[in-house]
Protein backbone atom coordinates (compact mmCIF):
# COMPACT_ATOMS: atom_id res chain seq x y z
CA UNK A 1 0.00 0.00 0.00
CA UNK A 2 1.52 3.31 -1.12
CA UNK A 3 2.03 5.96 1.54
CA UNK A 4 0.24 9.24 0.82
CA UNK A 5 1.74 12.54 1.88
CA UNK A 6 -0.24 15.56 2.99
CA UNK A 7 -0.66 18.04 0.14
CA UNK A 8 -0.25 21.68 1.12
CA UNK A 9 -2.41 24.10 -0.86
CA UNK A 10 -2.66 27.88 -1.02
CA UNK A 11 -6.37 27.82 -1.88
CA UNK A 12 -9.04 25.47 -0.52
CA UNK A 13 -10.33 22.66 -2.76
CA UNK A 14 -14.12 22.94 -2.82
CA UNK A 15 -14.73 20.58 -5.78
CA UNK A 16 -16.97 23.24 -7.28
CA UNK A 17 -17.28 21.30 -10.53
CA UNK A 18 -19.23 18.73 -8.48
CA UNK A 19 -20.76 21.04 -5.83
CA UNK A 20 -21.60 24.36 -7.50
CA UNK A 21 -23.65 26.18 -4.88
CA UNK A 22 -25.66 28.09 -7.49
CA UNK A 23 -26.56 24.84 -9.27
CA UNK A 24 -27.66 21.35 -8.24
CA UNK A 25 -24.75 19.05 -7.25
CA UNK A 26 -23.56 17.16 -10.31
CA UNK A 27 -23.37 13.38 -10.42
CA UNK A 28 -19.96 12.62 -11.90
CA UNK A 29 -18.91 9.12 -12.97
CA UNK A 30 -15.25 8.12 -13.18
CA UNK A 31 -15.83 5.65 -15.98
CA UNK A 32 -17.81 2.67 -17.13
CA UNK A 33 -19.73 0.38 -14.77
CA UNK A 34 -19.14 -3.37 -14.90
CA UNK A 35 -21.73 -5.88 -13.70
CA UNK A 36 -21.72 -9.68 -13.99
CA UNK A 37 -24.95 -10.90 -15.58
CA UNK A 38 -25.59 -14.54 -16.44
CA UNK A 39 -21.91 -15.31 -15.97
CA UNK A 40 -20.79 -12.58 -18.37
CA UNK A 41 -19.19 -9.24 -17.52
CA UNK A 42 -21.52 -6.58 -18.91
CA UNK A 43 -20.40 -2.96 -19.26
CA UNK A 44 -22.68 0.06 -18.78
CA UNK A 45 -21.46 3.43 -20.02
CA UNK A 46 -22.78 6.32 -17.86
CA UNK A 47 -21.83 8.72 -20.66
CA UNK A 48 -24.91 7.44 -22.50
CA UNK A 49 -27.08 9.09 -19.83
CA UNK A 50 -26.39 12.40 -21.56
CA UNK A 51 -27.86 11.20 -24.85
CA UNK A 52 -30.75 9.13 -23.49
CA UNK A 53 -34.15 10.79 -23.12
CA UNK A 54 -34.69 10.25 -19.39
CA UNK A 55 -38.06 11.39 -18.06
CA UNK A 56 -40.47 11.17 -15.15
CA UNK A 57 -43.99 9.77 -15.07
CA UNK A 58 -46.45 10.53 -12.30
CA UNK A 59 -48.69 8.33 -10.15
CA UNK A 60 -49.89 10.93 -7.61
CA UNK A 61 -53.51 10.47 -8.71
CA UNK A 62 -53.34 6.68 -8.79
CA UNK A 63 -50.91 5.07 -6.33
CA UNK A 64 -50.56 8.30 -4.35
CA UNK A 65 -54.33 8.71 -4.14
CA UNK A 66 -54.69 5.13 -2.86
CA UNK A 67 -52.81 6.03 0.31
CA UNK A 68 -54.58 9.29 1.17
CA UNK A 69 -58.02 10.70 1.92
CA UNK A 70 -59.91 11.22 -1.36
CA UNK A 71 -58.87 14.29 -3.34
CA UNK A 72 -61.58 16.66 -4.43
CA UNK A 73 -61.81 17.46 -8.13
CA UNK A 74 -60.44 20.94 -7.40
CA UNK A 75 -57.50 19.53 -5.41
CA UNK A 76 -56.64 17.09 -8.18
CA UNK A 77 -56.67 19.85 -10.78
CA UNK A 78 -54.49 22.09 -8.61
CA UNK A 79 -51.95 19.33 -7.97
CA UNK A 80 -51.90 18.46 -11.67
CA UNK A 81 -51.30 22.13 -12.47
CA UNK A 82 -48.30 22.14 -10.12
CA UNK A 83 -46.89 19.11 -11.94
CA UNK A 84 -47.34 20.84 -15.30
CA UNK A 85 -45.57 23.98 -14.09
CA UNK A 86 -42.76 21.95 -12.53
CA UNK A 87 -42.33 19.83 -15.66
CA UNK A 88 -41.56 22.74 -17.94
CA UNK A 89 -42.05 23.02 -21.71
CA UNK A 90 -39.82 20.02 -22.49
CA UNK A 91 -42.01 17.62 -20.52
CA UNK A 92 -39.52 16.23 -18.02
CA UNK A 93 -42.65 15.04 -16.17
CA UNK A 94 -44.28 13.65 -19.29
CA UNK A 95 -47.27 11.57 -18.19
CA UNK A 96 -49.63 11.21 -15.24
CA UNK A 97 -51.94 8.27 -14.60
CA UNK A 98 -55.46 8.51 -13.20
CA UNK A 99 -58.18 6.24 -11.90
CA UNK A 100 -61.29 6.45 -14.10
CA UNK A 101 -63.69 4.15 -12.22
CA UNK A 102 -66.07 6.61 -10.57
CA UNK A 103 -67.87 9.65 -11.89
CA UNK A 104 -65.74 11.77 -9.59
CA UNK A 105 -62.56 10.20 -11.04
CA UNK A 106 -63.70 11.07 -14.54
CA UNK A 107 -64.69 14.61 -13.50
CA UNK A 108 -61.16 15.08 -12.16
CA UNK A 109 -59.67 13.91 -15.46
CA UNK A 110 -61.89 16.37 -17.37
CA UNK A 111 -60.92 19.20 -15.00
CA UNK A 112 -57.23 18.50 -15.64
CA UNK A 113 -57.79 18.26 -19.40
CA UNK A 114 -59.55 21.61 -19.33
CA UNK A 115 -56.33 23.25 -18.07
CA UNK A 116 -54.89 22.70 -21.53
CA UNK A 117 -51.41 21.55 -20.50
CA UNK A 118 -49.36 19.58 -22.99
CA UNK A 119 -47.44 17.90 -20.17
CA UNK A 120 -47.96 15.73 -18.28
CA UNK A 121 -50.14 13.73 -20.69
CA UNK A 122 -53.15 12.19 -18.93
CA UNK A 123 -53.30 8.40 -19.02
CA UNK A 124 -55.42 5.78 -17.25
CA UNK A 125 -54.80 2.74 -15.05
CA UNK A 126 -56.98 -0.37 -15.21
CA UNK A 127 -57.09 -3.99 -14.16
CA UNK A 128 -56.70 -6.77 -16.74
CA UNK A 129 -60.42 -6.69 -17.40
CA UNK A 130 -62.34 -5.98 -20.62
CA UNK A 131 -64.94 -3.94 -18.74
CA UNK A 132 -62.21 -1.68 -17.39
CA UNK A 133 -60.78 -1.23 -20.88
CA UNK A 134 -64.16 -0.04 -22.14
CA UNK A 135 -63.90 2.87 -19.68
CA UNK A 136 -60.64 3.90 -21.34
CA UNK A 137 -62.29 3.85 -24.76
CA UNK A 138 -65.26 5.84 -23.49
CA UNK A 139 -62.91 8.49 -22.08
CA UNK A 140 -61.02 8.74 -25.37
CA UNK A 141 -57.62 8.40 -23.66
CA UNK A 142 -54.63 7.50 -25.83
CA UNK A 143 -52.79 5.35 -23.27
CA UNK A 144 -53.56 3.19 -20.26
CA UNK A 145 -51.60 1.12 -17.83
CA UNK A 146 -52.92 -2.41 -17.28
CA UNK A 147 -52.18 -4.51 -14.22
CA UNK A 148 -50.30 -7.61 -15.38
CA UNK A 149 -49.32 -9.24 -12.09
CA UNK A 150 -46.36 -11.51 -12.74
CA UNK A 151 -45.18 -13.27 -9.58
CA UNK A 152 -46.65 -16.65 -8.67
CA UNK A 153 -47.78 -15.06 -5.39
CA UNK A 154 -50.22 -13.03 -7.48
CA UNK A 155 -50.92 -15.36 -10.41
CA UNK A 156 -51.72 -18.45 -8.36
CA UNK A 157 -52.88 -17.00 -5.03
CA UNK A 158 -54.54 -13.66 -5.86
CA UNK A 159 -55.86 -14.31 -9.37
CA UNK A 160 -56.31 -18.08 -8.88
CA UNK A 161 -54.91 -18.76 -12.35
CA UNK A 162 -51.92 -20.64 -13.69
CA UNK A 163 -49.16 -19.04 -15.76
CA UNK A 164 -50.64 -19.98 -19.13
CA UNK A 165 -54.07 -18.59 -18.29
CA UNK A 166 -52.56 -15.38 -16.90
CA UNK A 167 -50.44 -14.91 -20.01
CA UNK A 168 -53.43 -15.47 -22.29
CA UNK A 169 -55.54 -12.97 -20.34
CA UNK A 170 -52.85 -10.31 -20.44
CA UNK A 171 -52.05 -10.79 -24.12
CA UNK A 172 -55.74 -10.69 -24.97
CA UNK A 173 -56.10 -7.27 -23.40
CA UNK A 174 -52.94 -5.96 -25.08
CA UNK A 175 -54.33 -7.10 -28.45
CA UNK A 176 -57.64 -5.43 -27.68
CA UNK A 177 -55.83 -2.17 -26.94
CA UNK A 178 -53.78 -2.32 -30.11
CA UNK A 179 -56.89 -3.04 -32.20
CA UNK A 180 -58.64 -0.04 -30.62
CA UNK A 181 -55.69 2.29 -31.19
CA UNK A 182 -54.90 2.65 -27.48
CA UNK A 183 -51.31 2.38 -26.30
CA UNK A 184 -50.97 -0.23 -23.55
CA UNK A 185 -48.54 -0.10 -20.64
CA UNK A 186 -48.02 -3.48 -18.97
CA UNK A 187 -47.50 -3.09 -15.21
CA UNK A 188 -45.45 -6.11 -14.09
CA UNK A 189 -46.73 -6.18 -10.53
CA UNK A 190 -44.37 -7.83 -8.00
CA UNK A 191 -41.63 -8.32 -10.60
CA UNK A 192 -38.91 -8.50 -7.91
CA UNK A 193 -40.49 -11.77 -6.68
CA UNK A 194 -41.29 -13.19 -10.12
CA UNK A 195 -39.77 -16.00 -12.19
CA UNK A 196 -37.97 -13.84 -14.74
CA UNK A 197 -36.97 -16.63 -17.15
CA UNK A 198 -40.02 -18.81 -16.62
CA UNK A 199 -42.78 -16.19 -16.98
CA UNK A 200 -41.75 -12.55 -17.27
CA UNK A 201 -39.46 -12.74 -20.30
CA UNK A 202 -41.68 -15.18 -22.27
CA UNK A 203 -44.67 -12.89 -21.66
CA UNK A 204 -42.89 -9.67 -22.57
CA UNK A 205 -41.28 -11.20 -25.65
CA UNK A 206 -44.78 -11.93 -26.94
CA UNK A 207 -45.89 -8.40 -26.08
CA UNK A 208 -42.96 -6.99 -28.06
CA UNK A 209 -43.82 -9.25 -31.01
CA UNK A 210 -47.35 -7.81 -31.03
CA UNK A 211 -45.89 -4.30 -30.98
CA UNK A 212 -43.88 -4.96 -34.13
CA UNK A 213 -47.15 -4.83 -36.06
CA UNK A 214 -48.19 -1.29 -35.03
CA UNK A 215 -46.80 2.26 -35.47
CA UNK A 216 -44.44 3.73 -32.90
CA UNK A 217 -47.07 5.71 -31.02
CA UNK A 218 -48.96 2.48 -30.23
CA UNK A 219 -46.03 0.27 -29.24
CA UNK A 220 -46.55 -1.19 -25.76
CA UNK A 221 -44.55 0.02 -22.77
CA UNK A 222 -43.42 -2.11 -19.84
CA UNK A 223 -43.42 -0.94 -16.21
CA UNK A 224 -41.28 -2.86 -13.72
CA UNK A 225 -43.23 -2.73 -10.45
CA UNK A 226 -41.19 -3.34 -7.31
CA UNK A 227 -44.42 -3.76 -5.38
CA UNK A 228 -42.95 -4.56 -1.96
CA UNK A 229 -39.64 -2.72 -2.32
CA UNK A 230 -37.52 -5.86 -2.65
CA UNK A 231 -35.31 -4.43 -5.41
CA UNK A 232 -31.58 -4.13 -4.69
CA UNK A 233 -28.77 -2.14 -6.30
CA UNK A 234 -25.75 -4.10 -5.05
CA UNK A 235 -23.38 -5.72 -7.58
CA UNK A 236 -23.72 -9.48 -7.69
CA UNK A 237 -27.25 -9.71 -6.25
CA UNK A 238 -29.31 -12.50 -7.82
CA UNK A 239 -32.50 -12.11 -9.82
CA UNK A 240 -35.29 -11.31 -9.35
CA UNK A 241 -34.10 -8.67 -6.84
CA UNK A 242 -31.17 -7.23 -8.82
CA UNK A 243 -32.22 -4.01 -10.53
CA UNK A 244 -29.22 -3.87 -12.91
CA UNK A 245 -29.78 -7.47 -14.00
CA UNK A 246 -33.53 -7.05 -14.29
CA UNK A 247 -33.24 -3.95 -16.49
CA UNK A 248 -30.53 -5.56 -18.61
CA UNK A 249 -32.54 -8.73 -19.18
CA UNK A 250 -35.65 -6.78 -20.12
CA UNK A 251 -33.74 -4.83 -22.75
CA UNK A 252 -31.49 -7.56 -24.15
CA UNK A 253 -33.60 -10.69 -23.64
CA UNK A 254 -37.22 -9.50 -23.64
CA UNK A 255 -36.52 -6.89 -26.33
CA UNK A 256 -37.93 -3.81 -24.57
CA UNK A 257 -36.27 -0.58 -25.76
CA UNK A 258 -35.02 1.71 -22.99
CA UNK A 259 -37.47 4.36 -24.22
CA UNK A 260 -40.41 2.08 -23.37
CA UNK A 261 -39.13 0.70 -20.07
CA UNK A 262 -40.32 2.23 -16.78
CA UNK A 263 -39.50 1.72 -13.09
CA UNK A 264 -42.11 1.89 -10.31
CA UNK A 265 -40.92 1.28 -6.75
CA UNK A 266 -42.07 1.22 -3.13
CA UNK A 267 -40.25 2.23 0.02
CA UNK A 268 -40.75 -0.79 2.27
CA UNK A 269 -36.99 -1.10 2.86
CA UNK A 270 -36.05 2.60 2.60
CA UNK A 271 -34.62 2.11 -0.90
CA UNK A 272 -37.28 3.72 -3.04
CA UNK A 273 -35.29 6.64 -4.45
CA UNK A 274 -31.94 4.94 -4.98
CA UNK A 275 -33.66 1.99 -6.64
CA UNK A 276 -35.39 4.30 -9.11
CA UNK A 277 -32.18 6.21 -9.83
CA UNK A 278 -30.33 2.92 -10.36
CA UNK A 279 -32.93 1.81 -12.90
CA UNK A 280 -32.32 5.08 -14.77
CA UNK A 281 -28.55 4.54 -14.78
CA UNK A 282 -28.73 0.96 -16.03
CA UNK A 283 -31.02 1.60 -18.99
CA UNK A 284 -34.61 2.30 -17.90
CA UNK A 285 -35.57 5.70 -19.36
CA UNK A 286 -38.76 6.32 -17.38
CA UNK A 287 -38.99 6.81 -13.60
CA UNK A 288 -42.49 6.63 -12.08
CA UNK A 289 -42.96 8.92 -9.06
CA UNK A 290 -45.50 10.53 -6.76
CA UNK A 291 -45.48 14.02 -5.26
CA UNK A 292 -43.74 13.92 -1.86
CA UNK A 293 -43.52 10.13 -2.05
CA UNK A 294 -47.18 9.55 -1.17
CA UNK A 295 -48.18 6.05 -2.22
CA UNK A 296 -49.65 2.80 -1.00
CA UNK A 297 -48.15 1.61 2.31
CA UNK A 298 -44.63 3.09 2.46
CA UNK A 299 -44.92 5.22 -0.66
CA UNK A 300 -43.38 5.64 -4.11
CA UNK A 301 -40.27 7.44 -5.38
CA UNK A 302 -40.81 11.13 -4.55
CA UNK A 303 -41.20 13.35 -7.60
CA UNK A 304 -39.05 16.09 -6.13
CA UNK A 305 -36.25 13.61 -5.47
CA UNK A 306 -36.36 12.40 -9.07
CA UNK A 307 -36.34 16.00 -10.31
CA UNK A 308 -33.09 16.81 -8.51
CA UNK A 309 -31.60 13.44 -9.47
CA UNK A 310 -32.40 14.22 -13.11
CA UNK A 311 -30.69 17.61 -12.85
CA UNK A 312 -27.66 16.03 -11.15
CA UNK A 313 -27.34 13.38 -13.87
CA UNK A 314 -28.08 15.59 -16.85
CA UNK A 315 -26.44 18.79 -15.64
CA UNK A 316 -29.44 20.82 -16.81
CA UNK A 317 -32.85 21.81 -15.48
CA UNK A 318 -34.27 21.42 -18.98
CA UNK A 319 -36.83 24.16 -18.40
CA UNK A 320 -38.14 22.93 -15.03
CA UNK A 321 -39.23 25.45 -12.36
CA UNK A 322 -38.17 23.77 -9.12
CA UNK A 323 -39.61 26.53 -6.91
CA UNK A 324 -43.03 25.05 -7.73
CA UNK A 325 -42.07 22.13 -5.45
CA UNK A 326 -42.32 24.40 -2.40
CA UNK A 327 -45.62 25.87 -3.58
CA UNK A 328 -47.10 22.42 -4.03
CA UNK A 329 -45.89 21.25 -0.63
CA UNK A 330 -47.50 24.25 1.06
CA UNK A 331 -50.78 23.51 -0.72
CA UNK A 332 -50.68 19.86 0.36
CA UNK A 333 -50.01 20.92 3.96
CA UNK A 334 -52.42 23.80 4.39
CA UNK A 335 -55.30 23.15 2.00
CA UNK A 336 -55.31 19.37 1.66
CA UNK A 337 -54.28 18.90 5.34
CA UNK A 338 -51.73 16.22 4.47
CA UNK A 339 -48.80 15.61 6.77
CA UNK A 340 -45.30 16.07 5.40
CA UNK A 341 -42.66 15.30 8.09
CA UNK A 342 -40.87 18.52 9.08
CA UNK A 343 -37.43 17.13 8.20
CA UNK A 344 -38.51 15.51 4.91
CA UNK A 345 -35.92 16.37 2.22
CA UNK A 346 -36.57 19.46 0.07
CA UNK A 347 -40.13 20.11 1.30
CA UNK A 348 -40.28 19.58 5.06
CA UNK A 349 -40.70 22.85 6.95
CA UNK A 350 -37.35 22.25 8.66
CA UNK A 351 -35.39 20.35 6.00
CA UNK A 352 -32.66 23.01 5.98
CA UNK A 353 -33.03 24.21 9.58
CA UNK A 354 -30.09 23.63 11.92
CA UNK A 355 -30.18 23.65 15.71
CA UNK A 356 -26.56 23.27 16.75
CA UNK A 357 -24.68 26.47 17.51
CA UNK A 358 -21.55 25.29 15.71
CA UNK A 359 -23.62 24.66 12.58
CA UNK A 360 -25.18 28.10 12.84
CA UNK A 361 -21.71 29.62 13.07
CA UNK A 362 -20.78 27.75 9.91
CA UNK A 363 -23.87 29.03 8.12
CA UNK A 364 -23.01 32.59 9.13
CA UNK A 365 -19.48 32.22 7.75
CA UNK A 366 -20.46 30.52 4.49
CA UNK A 367 -23.86 28.97 3.67
CA UNK A 368 -22.17 26.28 1.62
CA UNK A 369 -20.85 24.65 4.79
CA UNK A 370 -24.27 23.46 5.97
CA UNK A 371 -26.66 23.95 3.04
CA UNK A 372 -26.97 21.42 0.22
CA UNK A 373 -27.30 24.05 -2.55
CA UNK A 374 -28.77 27.54 -2.85
CA UNK A 375 -32.17 26.59 -1.50
CA UNK A 376 -33.36 30.20 -1.89
CA UNK A 377 -32.80 29.99 -5.64
CA UNK A 378 -34.17 26.51 -6.32
CA UNK A 379 -36.86 26.15 -3.65
CA UNK A 380 -37.49 29.68 -2.43
CA UNK A 381 -36.44 28.61 1.08
CA UNK A 382 -33.36 30.12 2.81
CA UNK A 383 -31.38 28.07 5.34
CA UNK A 384 -32.59 28.75 8.87
CA UNK A 385 -31.63 28.17 12.49
CA UNK A 386 -34.05 26.91 15.15
CA UNK A 387 -33.44 28.13 18.70
CA UNK A 388 -33.12 25.44 21.37
CA UNK A 389 -30.82 24.76 24.33
CA UNK A 390 -28.19 23.62 21.78
CA UNK A 391 -28.12 26.86 19.76
CA UNK A 392 -25.61 28.89 21.78
CA UNK A 393 -24.62 32.47 21.02
CA UNK A 394 -23.73 31.62 17.41
CA UNK A 395 -27.15 30.18 16.72
CA UNK A 396 -28.96 33.11 18.29
CA UNK A 397 -26.80 35.65 16.45
CA UNK A 398 -27.45 33.93 13.13
CA UNK A 399 -31.21 33.77 13.77
CA UNK A 400 -31.44 37.44 14.75
CA UNK A 401 -29.38 38.71 11.82
CA UNK A 402 -31.29 36.56 9.32
CA UNK A 403 -34.63 37.72 10.75
CA UNK A 404 -33.55 41.37 10.52
CA UNK A 405 -32.14 40.80 7.00
CA UNK A 406 -28.69 42.12 7.91
CA UNK A 407 -25.68 41.28 5.76
CA UNK A 408 -21.91 41.81 5.97
CA UNK A 409 -20.84 44.65 8.23
CA UNK A 410 -24.46 45.42 9.10
CA UNK A 411 -24.76 42.19 11.08
CA UNK A 412 -25.05 42.61 14.85
CA UNK A 413 -22.21 41.05 16.84
CA UNK A 414 -23.13 38.17 19.10
CA UNK A 415 -21.86 40.03 22.18
CA UNK A 416 -24.93 42.29 21.88
CA UNK A 417 -27.13 39.20 22.03
CA UNK A 418 -26.22 38.49 25.67
CA UNK A 419 -29.67 39.43 27.11
CA UNK A 420 -31.43 37.24 24.56
CA UNK A 421 -28.96 34.44 25.23
CA UNK A 422 -29.66 34.64 28.98
CA UNK A 423 -33.40 34.50 28.36
CA UNK A 424 -33.05 31.41 26.16
CA UNK A 425 -30.78 29.72 28.70
CA UNK A 426 -33.22 30.41 31.51
CA UNK A 427 -36.05 28.88 29.47
CA UNK A 428 -34.29 25.52 29.50
CA UNK A 429 -32.26 25.57 32.74
CA UNK A 430 -34.78 27.22 35.05
CA UNK A 431 -38.19 26.80 33.40
CA UNK A 432 -37.24 23.28 32.23
CA UNK A 433 -38.65 23.95 28.78
CA UNK A 434 -38.60 21.03 26.31
CA UNK A 435 -39.90 22.76 23.15
CA UNK A 436 -38.22 24.89 20.48
CA UNK A 437 -38.37 28.66 20.94
CA UNK A 438 -40.97 29.99 18.51
CA UNK A 439 -40.34 32.68 15.90
CA UNK A 440 -42.84 34.92 17.65
CA UNK A 441 -40.98 34.62 20.96
CA UNK A 442 -37.68 35.45 19.30
CA UNK A 443 -39.18 38.47 17.59
CA UNK A 444 -40.43 39.73 20.96
CA UNK A 445 -36.93 39.35 22.43
CA UNK A 446 -35.46 41.38 19.56
CA UNK A 447 -38.07 44.08 20.05
CA UNK A 448 -37.25 44.27 23.77
CA UNK A 449 -33.45 43.99 23.74
CA UNK A 450 -32.50 45.42 20.30
CA UNK A 451 -35.20 48.09 19.86
CA UNK A 452 -33.30 50.32 17.40
CA UNK A 453 -32.48 47.40 15.09
CA UNK A 454 -36.04 46.15 15.39
CA UNK A 455 -37.59 49.51 14.48
CA UNK A 456 -35.22 49.85 11.52
CA UNK A 457 -36.33 46.41 10.33
CA UNK A 458 -40.02 47.35 10.68
CA UNK A 459 -39.46 50.58 8.78
CA UNK A 460 -37.48 48.84 6.04
CA UNK A 461 -40.17 46.21 5.54
CA UNK A 462 -43.04 48.72 5.58
CA UNK A 463 -44.46 47.51 8.92
CA UNK A 464 -43.78 50.64 10.97
CA UNK A 465 -47.28 52.06 10.69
Amino acid sequence: MARHELQHVDQPQFFEDMFPYDAIPRIVFNGKIHEEIDGQLVTFDPAELQTRDLWISDTTFRDGQQSLPPFTVEQTARAYDYLARLSGPQGVIRQSEFFIYSEKDRDAVHACQDLGHRFPEITAWIRADEGDFQLVRDMGLKETGVLTSCSDYHVFTKLRLDRAKALDRYLGLVKQGLDAGVRMRCHLEDVTRADIDGFVIPFIQRVMELSEQVPEHLKTKVRLCDTLGFGLTYPGVALPRSIPKLVHRMIHEAGVPSSRLEWHGHNDFHKVHINAATAWVYGCDICNTSLFGFGERTGNPPTEGAVFEYIGIKGTMNGMDTTVISEAAEYFRTVMNLHIPPTYPFVGTQFNVTRAGIHADGLARDERIYNIFDTRKFLGVPPRVAITDKSGADGIAHWVNEFLGLKGNERIKKTRMAPIMRWVTDQYNIARRITTISDEEMEEQIREHLPEAYMAYKHRTGQSR
